[in-house]
C-alpha cells in the first residue's frame, strides 16, 4: 500500500511529516509514504499580520483541497492551525503523542519575561499570545513576528528583538529546545487549542487509509484535542482570536480549561469529568466563557 502524504514544507512541517511517516511504517508492515509538499497561503503570504481576517485555515486550505481532491491521502498539519469546523469530506483520523502544549519566552539576553526592561521589543505575531501577556507585562513594546522557526530565531539574533515567544513543541521536534529561556506558565498564558499536537486528517470515505492511521493514534492526546477542538467550535473561534484551551488527562481525569483575553481583564472557565466527555467537557467550558459579556464579540471579531 502506498500512502500519499501532504504536507507543508517548513523545516518543522517537514519534520512532523517525517514523525508520522515513521510511525506508520513501524505500525503497518509493507506500507510505504510518499512525502508531498504544498504551499499553503501562511506560507506564501508573510508580509502581514495575522489576525482574524485571514480566516481559520490560512495554514491550511491549500493541504485540505489536495486530500478533497486526491492529490494527497492524508494531511499533517499542526493541531492548533486547523479551523474548529472540518470542511465536509474531511475528518481527523488520529493524533501523535503530544508534545509540552505551553509557549516558551527565548530572550537574547537570557532573563525570563519578569526581566526584561520596560519597553523591551517582543515579538510575536499571536493575538493570543499578545493578548494574554499584556496582562502581564504590559510595558513591554509588541512587535509581529512572522517566519518559520529558524527565521524567527535568526531575527531575534540581528536585535530587532529582545525577546520572542514560540511553542516549546515546535523548537524541541526541531532540535532547538535549548535556545529556551523560560517555560511560561500554562494558567496565565493559556495555549492556543491544539497546541503541541500533530493531527493527521484523512478522507471520510477512504476506509484503508482511515485504518492505517488509526493504527497510530494517540488515545489520551485524541481527547485531549476532541475536547479543545469542541470549545473552540462553540466559541466559533478561530487560531488568531484572543482565547487559549488546554485539556489535560491525568489519572482518568480530563481537566478542560479555558480563557479569554480583553484588553481589560481575562475571562476563564474549567470542567472535569472523564475522557469519554470530552466534547460535552469542551462545549460547557466554552459555554462558560460567553456567559461573560462582551467575550462573544472577542473571540468571533
Amino acid at each position: 500500500m502506498t500512502v500519499r502524504l501532504g504536507t507543508r514544507g517548513s523545516a518543522l512541517a517537514l519534520a512532523q511529516a517525517k514523525m508520522v511517516r515513521e510511525a506508520m511504517v513501524g505500525a503497518n508492515p509493507g506500507i510505504v509514504i510518499e512525502i508531498v509538499e504544498i504551499t499553503t497561503s501562511g506560507d506564501r503570504i508573510q508580509d502581514v499580520p495575522l489576525t482574524p481576517a485571514l480566516g481559520q485555515s490560512f495554514f491550511t486550505k491549500e493541504l485540505e483541497d489536495a486530500l478533497l481532491d486526491g492529490r494527497v491521502d492524508l494531511a499533517v498539519h499542526s493541531s492548533k492551525d486547523l479551523a474548529s469546523s472540518m470542511p465536509a469530506g474531511l475528518a481527523m483520523g488520529a493524533f501523535l503523542p503530544r508534545e509540552d502544549p505551553r509557549d516558551v519566552l527565548v530572550s537574547a539576553s537570557g532573563v525570563g519575561l519578569a526581566g526584561l526592561p520596560e519597553g523591551a521589543k517582543l515579538g510575536t505575531a499571536s493575538v493570543r499570545r499578545k493578548s494574554f501577556l499584556r496582562h502581564l507585562r504590559p510595558d513591554l513594546d509588541f512587535l509581529d513576528l512572522r517566519g518559520n522557526v529558524p527565521t524567527r530565531l535568526e531575527k531575534l539574533r540581528s536585535g530587532t528583538y529582545d525577546a520572542i515567544v514560540l511553542a516549546a513543541a515546535g523548537l524541541r521536534r526541531l532540535g532547538l529546545g535549548e535556545h529556551i529561556t523560560e517555560h511560561l506558565d500554562c494558567a496565565e498564558v493559556v495555549p492556543s487549542g491544539g497546541q503541541g499536537a500533530v493531527g493527521i486528517q484523512v478522507r471520510e470515505d477512504d476506509e484503508a487509509t482511515r485504518a492505517a492511521v488509526a493504527a497510530v493514534n494517540h488515545v489520551d492526546t485524541w481527547w485531549e484535542i476532541t475536547a479543545e477542538r469542541a470549545c473552540l467550535h462553540d466559541l466559533g473561534a478561530g487560531c488568531q482570536a484572543p482565547v487559549g484551551v488546554l485539556a489535560r488527562l491525568r489519572g482518568g481525569v480530563m481537566e478542560v480549561r479555558g480563557a479569554v483575553a480583553s484588553p481589560a481583564e481575562v475571562f476563564r472557565a474549567v470542567e472535569s469529568g472523564r475522557p469519554e466527555e470530552a466534547v460535552a467537557l469542551g462545549r460547557a467550558v466554552a459555554e462558560g466563557l460567553l456567559t461573560h459579556p462582551g467575550v462573544r464579540s472577542l473571540v468571533q471579531g
